[in-house]
């Protein structure tokens, strides 16, 4: 998911490898969604979605590949498609979410705080206003609180009880240096790899 990259690839100074954006998957791996009636491929589904896109690719040429990832669900995923596909095929391949990159990272949640306010900078004709407060009885979830820095921890039904927000989203405010820090990090990230593969580099 993501269409930042055309955009992204222009971005962040010095000259812009040329780049062929593909349209964005309509669906990614979001069973956690389920309860809101969210559409979700299967874990397996998905990596044999990204295989055939990454064989037809290559297939078709294309030696430098990157996955822009704009769901928390398809990560994990993403990146393992990544890794095998680089396994068999010639050429290089990169995988990354749009809020991993650069020296400070922040976790985007989901559609809380973050998420909406980089929606209210690029579409806030698509934020329903006034947004509404929310704060889910009960502890935090384990999955946006887990017990251990880096340790991913899920309990079963979690995401319906908080509504699939991760943080309250109320406290948003259109952030536009935000969307243009996400925009310049995904292209210093795009010309980097463009850089590290270039005939000659290896």
């Amino acid at each position: 998911g993501g269409g930042g990259g055309g955009r992204a690839a222009h971005r962040g100074g010095g000259r812009a490898p040329p780049v062929v954006r593909l349209p964005a998957l309509p669906y990614g791996h979001s069973p956690h969604h389920l309860f809101a009636a969210a559409v979700s491929l299967s874990a397996s589904t998905l990596a044999a979605v990204l295989a055939d896109v990454l064989r037809s690719l290559t297939e078709s040429g294309f030696r430098r590949i990157m996955i822009v990832n704009g769901h928390g669900g398809n990560d994990e995923i993403m990146r393992l498609a990544v890794k095998e596909h680089a396994l068999g095929a010639e050429g290089a391949f990169a995988a990354c979410s749009y809020w991993s990159l650069g020296e400070a990272p922040e976790n985007p949640g989901h559609a809380g705080r973050y998420e909406t306010s980089l929606m209210l900078a690029a579409h806030p004709d698509l934020v329903r206003t006034p947004i509404e407060p929310h704060t889910p009885a009960g502890a935090p979830p384990l999955f946006a609180a887990p017990p251990h820095p880096g340790l991913t921890a899920e309990r079963h039904g979690e995401w319906a009880r908080v509504g699939g927000m991760t943080d309250d989203p109320s406290a948003a405010r259109p952030d536009p240096g935000g969307l243009t820090i996400r925009a310049t990090e995904l292209a210093r990230a795009i010309r980097a790899f463009a850089e590290a593969t270039a005939p000659g580099a290896v």
